[in-house]
């Protein structure tokens, strides 16, 4: 991998980790197009998406010490309730990646024909979300935030978008469309750092997480999904409370028609 193509992959993976068209799978279909493949490919998509992470964090900063500051309270309020939200949320993707691990690395390295699958399921999925219109409830409880974090467990698989499928689960609940897309880029947070986290134990016991990729590609990629995901992140939750996702279902259905005409 050059600079070059680590800075279109770092734009790719920033723009649609928060765009409801998932990053996976276009992330994917990049590597692919660009033949990155293995060892070289986990390095950096570990790395892209430690990027994003720190995006959210800088986008939603205000919210994040909001939360912290009502955790320093030491009493049941509303920061509390919102950390146990996305504790509960967190339960199913924990699991899929303690016991489910191996197997969806497999599906990450099956091809296209999953990716563009996938695909057109988020497309029905964003579809479906808006044209629903369900009784809307004042605040995402326990039983909603864990049936959020089974939607984001499903999206592990490439090409289901991880922010479409949350956000599409979350507003067939009923939950209002301003906390929704928040929620959402935080709940995120807590499990792709565990997993940057592990991959890093594995590269430095030796193991086959970081090898294959140059210092100059990774630091750009890095850059580039940095800024790309502070961009998106912003514009998506303007997005979200607007209820523009429509487009965006459409966006998927062709790019999914077209992965698996080339796939």
């Amino acid at each position: 991998m050059d600079w070059i193509e680590a800075l279109i992959l770092g734009l790719v993976q920033g723009l649609t980790e928060y765009l409801p068209v998932s990053s996976s799978g276009h992330l994917a279909i990049g590597s692919y197009i660009f033949g990155v493949e293995g060892e070289e490919n986990l390095a950096f998509t570990v790395a892209v998406h430690v990027a994003t992470v720190l995006s959210t964090l800088v986008i939603l900063w205000k919210e994040i010490d909001w939360i912290f500051r009502g955790l320093f309270k030491c009493e049941l309020n509303a920061e509390t309730k919102y950390v146990l939200n996305i504790v509960v949320s967190m339960i199913p993707v924990g699991i899929v990646g303690v016991f489910f691990k191996d197997y969806v690395e497999e599906i990450f390295g099956s091809g296209l024909m999953i990716v563009g699958c996938m695909l057109l399921v988020t497309a029905a999925l964003l579809t479906f979300s808006y044209f629903a219109k369900p009784r809307q409830k004042e605040h995402i409880g326990l039983r909603d935030a864990f049936i959020i974090g089974l939607a984001q467990a499903c999206a592990v698989m490439p090409g289901l978008s991880r922010s479409g499928s949350t956000i599409a689960t979350g507003l067939l609940l009923g939950n209002k469309k301003e906390s929704l897309a928040q929620f959402s880029f935080l709940m995120v947070i807590p499990p792709i750092l565990g997993e940057a986290l592990l991959d890093v134990v594995k590269g430095l016991k030796g193991e086959e997480a970081f090898g294959g990729i140059d210092a100059l590609p990774l630091i750009v990629g890095f850059v580039a999904a940095f800024v790309s995901g502070c961009l998106a992140c912003k514009w998506m939750i303007n997005i979200v409370k607007k209820g523009k996702l429509i487009y965006f279902g459409i966006y998927c259905a062709i790019a999914g028609v077209v992965t698996l005409i080339f796939s």
